[in-house]
């Protein structure tokens, strides 16, 4: 595969496939003698409820938040060409969880920013703007210390989103703004529903070039589309499931978006989400998923 700096300079890279150094291929018909192999299964409901405990993570105190109805991506610090592919790519899956696209020209509220000094940019923006990625209302973003993590992680990728709480029948902001009048809200809900919903405001994405080694452009863009459209756990160990969020752990295991991916991101835009326990809005999600794999056909041989 070739990686991201090699990319960045031919446009778009196209995945390869080749032996590991040194391994031994044997000759066809060669009797093959392997250790034996312990195979464990878990149900699907029990793999899906775990894996949407540990994958995501809202501000505390929330439910899961989602984009709602359009959604505009920028990206800047590569070439234009590269960027349109990203752009395209990560586009491509908004459409597909039944988002819009803003127009060329949109103001992006997924921008993302390739850098060769991550932790500098990221200091540079929060020093610069330190409202834009904290703002002053509850449920806005994650701690402080989320923050700070973001800031100084060596990690490949890393991403920021702010979310606002909004009241599903008006559309205004279900909380206090800064130097505003309290909101005046439609509705109350139940002891059990809500008529408020979490909607993404803004998504930061910072692609560390020199870190993002040994993968190929389609495989960074479609990590950049999964922390784009929901609110992730950089710290989750995602290992015993089948998901680009392992990209950086193992290269080769994975091209692009896998089904398990695009199922958790169609649950989390289909789900019903006006349950007032956050709890109970991240079980919606579950379920939604475990309906999207029972459905989904058997994995060819």
């Amino acid at each position: 595969m070739l990686p991201v700096q090699a990319a960045l300079l031919l446009a778009l890279a196209s995945p390869a496939t080749q032996a590991l150094p040194g391994a031994q291929v044997p000759a066809a018909g060669d009797p093959v003698e392997i250790e034996d192999v312990l195979v464990t299964g878990r149900p699907l409901r029990e793999m899906i409820e775990n894996f949407v405990d540990e994958v995501a993570e809202p501000p505390r105190g929330r439910g899961p938040a989602r984009w709602d109805r359009k959604v505009c991506v920028g990206v800047v610090n590569l070439r234009r060409e590269p960027a349109q592919v990203m752009i395209d790519r990560v586009s491509r899956v908004a459409l597909d969880i039944g988002l819009e696209i803003g127009e060329p020209g949109c103001s992006p509220n997924i921008l993302v920013l390739a850098t060769h000094d991550a932790v500098g940019l990221a200091t540079a923006l929060i020093e610069t703007r330190p409202n834009a990625f904290r703002p002053n209302y509850a449920g806005a973003a994650r701690s402080a210390a989320a923050l700070e993590r973001f800031r100084t992680t060596d990690d490949p990728v890393r991403w920021w989103h702010v979310a606002i709480p909004i009241d599903s029948d008006t559309g205004v902001p279900a909380v206090r703004m800064p130097g505003e009048a309290p909101p005046r809200l439609a509705t109350l809900g139940g002891l059990l529903r809500t008529e408020f919903r979490n909607d993404l405001r803004r998504a930061f994405v910072i692609v560390d070039i020199d870190r993002a080694v040994g993968v190929n452009f389609q495989q960074l863009s479609d990590y950049v589309a999964m922390v784009a459209f929901a609110q992730i756990d950089p710290e989750a160990d995602l290992t015993p499931y089948p998901t680009v969020l392992n990209l950086f752990q193992a290269p080769s295991a994975v091209d692009s978006l896998t089904d398990w991916d695009r199922s958790y991101l169609t649950a989390l835009y289909d789900a019903e989400l006006n349950q007032k326990n956050p709890d109970s809005q991240s079980g919606a999600v579950s379920g939604a998923m475990v309906r999207d794999r029972e459905q989904a056909p058997p994995a060819r041989e």
